[in-house]
């Protein structure tokens, strides 16, 4: 191995030699210098190219037909993100580093030069697959769907490669100079409190992106509101600084990502995975229009068939009180029926009985607290298909039943004038 090894420095010095005399004979005596050294340099660029191109090649074939499969997610993870092209551009510049003195060894000054420019090549072909290992996590949890980590590697790729830029840097200008790293790092110190300001939202969005994939609140596509901004809409992207949200409307609202750890955000995706949505809705009443069930009002409301039975086990009850009542001809003793008690029992029966309705969630109608406007007869439950348009539809179809409704029992809705 040794041996072929120094067989191959020997190659490369004789085509060095036949460059180095080749433009000796063909530039003129002022140019001889600069023309081997361009023609030495072109050559070790054809070799490095090659030797690239050559590397990538055979490195993709390998993980294309054998590891780009389901079953190896890590390695498919790499090799969609390009992880292999920068492992054959490292070894090609390595080559080219090794091979730098065997064609050069006739130009010292030249060959210190290019040192240091393929030094700082090899430097940016690093920095260029460590930032792919960050891609490879994000391809490999989008193969397993896991979508809060995705929310964690984002944040921290961001991070990794806002102060691996400035790491690389360094080194970078440590190779290109010929500088010890210490020198320039020590001097960090001095400016640690100007970094921590610059970087402030930085690390502010680094610790959110890490919170949330933790808690496992937010994801992207999540339905959310956020009263603080007026904002309701589904998330498009959480970043480092910033987080995206397409309103309803089709316009994009953007937010601080650390906000999301300070303000108020409702995530409402849980309607649609449960294809479930909340109904809370008041309809409110005159009071003057209360009033006990009389006889002919008794019969009339006798006709509907959701409460006929409520109202026949009332009338037992109420007929079995009196018996025993002094002065049972008067409506006010004992036990009565009103015309606001009925028809709540109408709109419960209603929700009970309506196939939009998710009979599994709590079903309620109550009375709210009384108002200068009148009393507010509330509809809790929740409709059993999410789905915006659909949702919309069922509400107004429950409350255009109920307003038209409550005519049947004398109950007079309140409206609001606006002066």
């Amino acid at each position: 191995m040794k041996k072929e090894i120094n067989d191959y420095k020997d190659f490369l010095q004789r085509i060095s030699d036949e460059i180095h005399f080749f433009s000796k004979g063909f530039f003129p005596d002022d140019f001889v210098l600069a023309g081997q050294i361009t023609m030495k340099f072109a050559f070790l660029l054809v070799i490095i190219f090659c030797l690239m191109f050559l590397l990538r090649t055979s490195i993709n074939i390998i993980f294309k037909n054998f590891f780009d499969k389901e079953k190896y997610p890590v390695m498919k993870s790499i090799y969609k993100a390009k992880v292999t092209n920068s492992v054959g551009n490292i070894l090609g510049l390595a080559f080219g580093s090794y091979a730098l003195f065997s064609i050069f060894y006739r130009h010292p000054k030249s060959f210190t030069f290019l040192e240091r420019l393929i030094g700082f090549l090899i430097v940016l072909a690093v920095a260029n697959m460590a930032f792919r290992f960050i891609k490879v996590l994000q391809n490999y949890y989008l193969i397993q769907q896991d979508y809060y980590k995705i929310i964690a590697i984002n944040s921290i790729s961001q991070t990794v490669r806002i102060f691996g830029m400035f790491i690389f840097s360094v080194i970078a200008i440590c190779v290109i100079f010929g500088i010890s790293s210490t020198t320039v790092l020590g001097s960090l110190g001095a400016i640690t409190a100007v970094i921590v300001l610059v970087f402030r939202d930085t690390i502010l969005g680094f610790v959110t992106g890490i919170h949330v994939a933790t808690s496992k609140n937010l994801k992207v596509g999540d339905w959310v509101a956020i009263p603080k901004y007026a904002i309701e809409g589904n998330i498009e992207g959480i970043d480092l600084l910033t987080t995206k949200i397409r309103n309803f409307d089709k316009t994009l609202s953007t937010i601080p990502t650390y906000d999301l750890l300070t303000t108020e955000i409702k995530n409402m995706q849980v309607m649609s995975e449960t294809n479930t949505r909340r109904i809370k809705k008041s309809i409110v009443f005159n009071i003057k229009s209360f009033k006990f069930l009389d006889d002919h009002l008794f019969n009339e409301l006798l006709k509907i068939n959701l409460i006929h039975d409520y109202l026949l086990e009332k009338r037992k009850e109420i007929d079995s009180e009196k018996s025993t009542l002094q002065n049972a001809d008067e409506i006010i003793n004992g036990k009565q029926l009103t015309n606001i008690g009925t028809f709540r029992m109408y709109a419960m029966n209603y929700l009970l009985n309506n196939p939009n309705i998710d009979q599994n969630g709590t079903v309620m109608v109550r009375q709210m607290e009384i108002t200068p406007q009148g009393l507010p007869l509330e509809l809790y439950c929740f409709a059993n298909d999410s789905k915006w348009e659909h949702f919309e539809q069922i509400q107004a179809d429950i409350f255009d039943h109920l307003l038209v409704a409550s005519k049947e029992f004398d109950l007079e809705i309140m409206q609001v004038h606006k002066i």
